[in-house]
């Protein structure tokens, strides 16, 4: 996409490009049936020693049929619980489709889980059988192996290291496809008799939610349910057999794992797999995908990457990015607004694009991208309005675990910067008339959490629409905005409302500003506590010639904490003086997901912060 006045056209060209239905009343199903129509088709890529390895789909389907009757063979039967704990790869599909077409329930488990978050979810969910991704995982899961009295068999899927290493309950993956590929020869039908015996009411997944407090709920989803959510999303991403997805986000998270691999299955859509996190700003250069589905974290670090980039050019390029950007941004409004755009700003868009933009573009990896998705946590419109201006239209999807992904979305006709658009047509949202808390319901929302008829029962009200959590309004074309989270609304001393995520959100789009928790209920005024990007700072501060020896010692450097009080003085400017944040201290630990203060995708979690940096909190407001 380089001409959003164009945006319309281009995707609905790609929604009339989009493959017929796949049949199926169960993912398996609808896998096998894609099997049929795509045999020969690439679907799945992986970089793997340094080299790009294609799967076509009979490829990918010879695989799982060996791993889903190699786990037959162990002695799984019908329902049983199996868990993955792995970081994002093509394998965790592979065990993903296998579990399922073995007529299983698939237990995604985050790999920065402690041991004894590991065996909670072991013990809760009665898994039988776990793939773990490497000998780390191993290690991790033999420590608390003693506490799970269900758990018998672990599968390696990267056995490097492990070549001399026996264990009586231990295989690799390739002792295990052996062990299937043994089987279906001696009963070929064995398989084809399983599917048969998977049913839509079957559970068909959990997915532990990684809540602030508390165990982790177990969010339970039916075949025939996530079919629906499936189906669902294909309105909601229009997306072709020729189009190229990146899938670099957690596969245990529900983002990931429907709005990237079940609809790219469901429409046939090439996926590509990241080496490991670390590696995602080179491999997206190198796939330059058509449609990117990411966080808005992902996004941040995009845009500040590009930030400092032109700050580091020569005068002359830096003057060209910010006239370019401004023009950019003028078109985006302009076309965001249901304007049109005259001939002689549409030729000096052409040029800031060959000059400036489509390099800019292709810096990042964004080049073919016609259209970009963000979800899964708020973002500041700001951010979604630079990339338009870059030349690449943004829609924000809303949806939760609960809701099996998304609920609500701007569509390419109907775009609300700051929103989460309207309700999307496979289920009803409304708000709470007291609370004003967002409800859903639908055949896409879950069937409860697991071993927990309490929170259950909390989770939805009495005439059976989800409670969300999220606090919003709703205009008169159906466009829902986020106010806040229901438990995270300040009340300050003079009684103003407050709603952190508005000034959270803009203090993130800083490319030095990882995260941020602004606190004040009760009080007399806003303070914040800060967690710097380590990256960007570091660099600011190398650049700079400024002290430091690690992580704590540069949030210690007069220089870094003035830099991040202009960051928060800019975002000061845009707010109402009630609403500024007056103080502010950064967090001297580098925090990472194994740290309970995060979550698995590094979002800060309120309450614990309030909890465990108490003492800091008090001291902003010492003076009093």
């Amino acid at each position: 996409m380089r001409y959003l006045w164009k945006m319309q056209q281009e995707l609905s060209r790609a929604r009339a490009a989009m493959a017929p239905p796949l049949p199926g009343d169960t993912v398996q199903s609808m896998f096998w049936n894609g099997v049929g129509l795509r045999a020969d088709q690439t679907w799945l890529r992986s970089k793997k020693r340094g080299v790009w390895q294609s799967w076509t789909w009979q490829h990918t389907a010879d695989q799982v049929a060996e791993i889903a009757v190699g786990l037959m063979s162990l002695g799984m039967t019908v329902q049983d619980r199996v868990a993955i704990i792995s970081n994002t790869r093509a394998e965790w599909v592979l065990a993903d489709l296998a579990i399922l077409s073995a007529a299983g329930t698939t237990v995604g488990v985050y790999p920065t889980d402690s041991p004894e978050q590991l065996a909670y979810v072991l013990n809760d969910s009665a898994a039988r059988f776990i793939f773990v991704e490497d000998e780390e995982q191993l290690d991790k899961t033999l420590s608390v192996m003693r506490d799970c009295p269900n758990l018998e068999r672990i599968i390696v899927i990267d056995e490097k290291g492990l070549s001399n290493y026996r264990h009586a309950q231990v295989l690799g993956l390739s002792a295990l496809s052996a062990l299937g590929r043994q089987a279906l020869q001696q009963g070929p039908d064995a398989l084809k008799n399983r599917l048969q015996e998977g049913k839509p009411d079957h559970l068909a997944m959990l997915v532990y939610t990684s809540g602030t407090t508390g165990k982790p709920k177990g969010a339970m989803h039916h075949q025939s349910g996530l079919v629906y959510a499936v189906r669902a999303h294909a309105d909601i991403v229009w997306q072709t057999p020729q189009d190229e997805r990146m899938c670099f986000l957690p596969l245990c998270h529900i983002a990931e794992r429907i709005g990237g691999v079940f609809i790219s299955l469901y429409t046939g859509t090439r996926i590509h797999f990241v080496e490991n996190p670390e590696t995602v700003p080179e491999n997206i250069r190198e796939i330059a995908p058509t449609l990117v589905l990411a966080v808005p974290r992902v996004w941040e670090k995009f845009q500040s990457g590009v930030t400092l980039a032109v700050s580091e050019s020569t005068a002359l390029q830096r003057r060209l990015f910010q006239a370019s950007m401004a023009l950019g941004h003028q078109i985006a409004d302009r076309v965001l607004a249901g304007g049109a755009v005259g001939w002689v700003e549409r030729l000096a868009y052409r040029l800031a694009q060959w000059l400036v933009l489509a390099n800019v573009r292709k810096s990042i990896g964004l080049d073919r991208a016609r259209c970009l998705l963000t979800g899964a946590a708020p973002i500041s419109p700001q951010l979604i309005r630079w990339y338009y201006a870059l030349g690449i239209p943004m829609l924000e999807i809303w949806g939760m675990t609960e809701t099996c992904g998304g609920s609500s979305a701007n569509s390419p006709d109907h775009i609300k910067l700051g929103s989460i658009g309207r309700a999307a047509a496979h289920n009803e949202m409304r708000l709470d008339p007291e609370t004003g808390e967002i409800l859903v319901r639908g055949k896409n929302i879950f069937s409860g959490y697991l071993n927990n008829p309490e929170k259950t029962a909390e989770a939805f009200t009495a005439d059976g629409w989800l409670r969300t959590g999220d606090v919003a309004t709703v205009d008169d074309q159906g466009f829902f905005t986020i106010v806040d989270r229901l438990k995270d609304i300040i009340i300050t001393a003079g009684g103003k409302n407050i709603t952190p995520s508005e000034l959270e959100n803009e203090l993130k789009a800083s490319p030095y500003i990882t995260d941020a928790v602004v606190i004040g209920d009760r009080r007399p005024y806003l303070t914040a506590i800060v967690m710097i990007d380590h990256e960007n700072v570091e660099h600011f501060a190398l650049t700079r010639d400024i002290r430091f020896t690690n992580y704590e010692s540069l949030t210690r450097a007069q220089e870094v904490v003035d830099l991040i009080a202009g960051e928060i003085e800019a975002v000061n400017a845009r707010f109402a003086r009630v609403e500024r944040i007056k103080k502010f201290r950064l967090l001297g630990k580098k925090l990472t997901p194994e740290d309970e203060e995060v979550t698995p995708t590094m979002k800060l979690k309120r309450k614990l912060i309030l909890e465990r940096y108490s003492p800091m909190i008090e001291e902003m407001y010492g003076d009093l």
